[in-house]
């Protein structure tokens, strides 16, 4: 049996904007660490806070695992937003479990990735959050990079910028999410959260967000 992806979708945006993990404030946008004016704010770590709803993150990504990627050896999170979530799904899916820092560390072990692998075993990416996909596309080339085979990636959330698409295509890394950005506004204004307007706004933004203001 398939899974349906879009009810895993909605269900997860649902939640995301249930615990305000996901906040749309298109009157008042928030300021990101790239100087961007952004009318959405996403921190995902709430999500570990609800036993529910991590449980939900969990299950729905080991779904996807055991259907996408069935030969995976190795859940490998990325620093520091997929390290819980990746710790439950490897937990699941009785797998081990490593993670890849986003730079290697300056003392000690000097290691970026930590935990034990080997060359050439299968493993399947665990990331939070996919904006451009220049960070979570840093991490799998670091593991390839230690000779593993990186089946694919998979993500709490995009926003599904046209850039990112391109960088993970280009990099041949197939990537699925639980829930993306058209999702989320669909049901913020099915369910009241946002306003026509806001929505119009919203949408505006995701076309061109380094020139939204």
């Amino acid at each position: 049996m398939k899974t349906n992806q879009f009810n895993i979708a909605e269900q997860t945006a649902d939640f995301l904007l249930q615990i305000k993990a996901i906040k749309l404030e298109p009157s008042n946008p928030f300021t990101w660490a790239s100087g961007w004016k952004s009318p959405i704010y996403c921190d995902n770590r709430k999500t570990l806070s609800y036993p529910n709803i991590r449980k939900h993150l969990a299950k729905s990504f080991a779904t996807i695992i055991k259907e996408k990627f069935s030969d995976v050896e190795v859940i490998a999170g990325v620093a520091t937003g997929g390290i819980a979530v990746g710790v439950l799904v490897a937990e699941i899916l009785d797998l081990p479990f490593i993670y890849v820092r986003s730079e290697a560390k300056s003392h000690g072990m000097t290691n970026q990735i930590e935990g034990a692998y080997e060359a050439g075993q299968k493993m399947v990416v665990i990331e939070d959050l996919i904006s451009t996909g220049g960070s979570s596309l840093k991490a799998v080339n670091a593991l390839r990079g230690a000779d593993c085979k990186v089946l694919g990636m998979v993500a709490i959330f995009t926003y599904d910028f046209e850039k990112a698409v391109r960088s993970f295509a280009d990099a041949n890394c197939e990537v699925y999410t639980l829930s993306n950005y058209a999702t989320l506004i669909e049901r913020a204004k099915e369910t009241g959260y946002v306003s026509e307007d806001d929505v119009a706004r919203l949408q505006e933004w995701r076309k061109a967000p380094d020139q939204w203001k």
